[in-house]
């Protein structure tokens, strides 16, 4: 499973700012809803149900939300960085500059915990983190994002 198969360059953005989590989930549902088609309220209302299970702030200034959606064929994501940073209730306290969310099937099983790990091993990476944070521009994201350096799970 590679990145580039995941997240399409559409689904891709740089925000200004989000002057809260439900905030960054609807600009997440916007994006996701431009690139592939979901309603806005679903996938914020998906996101908002499981950020209520516990945090998805990985630490570091990553975010990782996810949720199960009825009607999709495979897991599909969407990458957002913040140019301001956003209290997240991360696990580390620190605040969030960078988020993947990721959106799966709800039979998905195997599937899902693939694509988690490997979107959560390649933003681990603080060489790469670092380097999406000094290119704030969509395509550069994508590029570096799906480049042949991501980590790449069988």
């Amino acid at each position: 499973m590679e990145l580039s198969r995941i997240l399409k360059q559409q689904a891709v953005k740089v925000l200004q700012a989000a002057s809260s989590k439900k905030r960054l989930f609807q600009e997440i549902g916007d994006l996701a809803g431009s690139a592939y088609g979901f309603v806005q309220t679903e996938i914020v209302d998906a996101l908002l149900e499981r950020e209520s299970l516990g945090p998805t702030g990985v630490g570091h200034g990553v975010a990782l939300p996810h949720a199960r959606l009825s009607g999709l064929e495979r897991v599909v994501g969407c990458f957002v960085m913040l140019e301001k940073p956003l209290d997240f209730g991360a696990v580390d306290r620190q605040p969030v500059d960078l988020a993947f969310a990721l959106f799966a099937p709800e039979e998905a099983g195997v599937e899902h915990l693939k694509a988690l790990a490997l979107v959560s091993r390649t933003l681990r990476d603080s060489a790469l983190c670092a380097k999406l944070r000094a290119n704030p521009e969509p395509a550069k994201l994508y590029a570096l994002l799906t480049s042949d350096h991501s980590i790449q799970l069988v």
